[in-house]
């Protein structure tokens, strides 16, 4: 009967560990703020590269004109 009574123990300090560990929350934050910037990154790409591509194609006639 102690050997179960004992077994029973080691299994609730297991199971309170792994609900008390934050490991796989800050895992979770970090892939969210990656999320986040990959998004800012497209949604800037998506908003600035028609006026970069004009600017530039502008830029590469001028100097091919001199």
């Amino acid at each position: 009967m102690s050997r179960i009574n004992s077994t029973l123990q080691q299994l609730v300090v297991t199971i309170r560990t792994m609900f008390t560990s934050e490991k796989g929350a800050t895992a979770t934050e970090y892939s969210l703020l990656v999320g986040l910037i990959a998004l800012v990154i497209v949604a800037g790409v998506t908003l600035f590269g028609t006026n970069l591509n004009t600017f530039f194609s502008s830029l590469g006639a001028t100097v091919g004109g001199w």
